[in-house]
């Protein structure tokens, strides 16, 4: 007897993704090939408290007055550029993995901020921006009564 098989091209396309890349990890050994041109974005973490929302912003390498923070309405943007500053003029790399060049980070701020309380800070690579809820943004607790 026969058996039909239906024909999914995105399985044959995986396959052919999985045979590429084994292709290249034995042709190069078994190294990450990256890019020096993918996009480097840092990572962040959005946290919120019952005052402020806190953003963190790994930015190791950076200087400060390379980072620029702006908040449009509830839209909150940070940018800059990470350059590489190379000294030495004879040195041949073997491996380059640390990301440089322009990032903009783009969040939507969820409550009501006061933006004349924004603090920025940066420490030990870390970029702390603390953005204090609006005093209608806060929870309020309400009393339950008893009659």
């Amino acid at each position: 007897m026969f058996e039909l098989t239906p024909w999914r091209p995105f399985g044959e396309l995986r396959t052919l993704r999985r045979e590429m890349d084994k292709l290249w990890e034995e042709f190069f050994g078994n190294q990450q090939l990256t890019s020096s041109e993918t996009a480097w974005m840092p990572a962040i973490d959005i946290s919120e408290t019952k005052d402020a929302i806190v953003v963190r912003a790994e930015v190791p390498g950076m200087k400060a007055e390379d980072i620029e923070i702006n908040l449009t309405g509830d839209i909150l943007t940070i940018k800059g550029e990470k350059k590489h500053e190379s000294e030495e003029k004879d040195e041949n790399f073997h491996r380059i993995e640390t990301r440089y060049g322009a990032f903009q980070r783009v969040i939507r701020v969820p409550v009501t901020v006061d933006s004349n309380k924004i603090q920025a800070k940066y420490e030990k690579g870390i970029l702390k921006v603390t953005l204090p809820k609006r005093e209608e943004a806060k929870p309020k607790q309400i009393e339950v009564k008893v009659e």
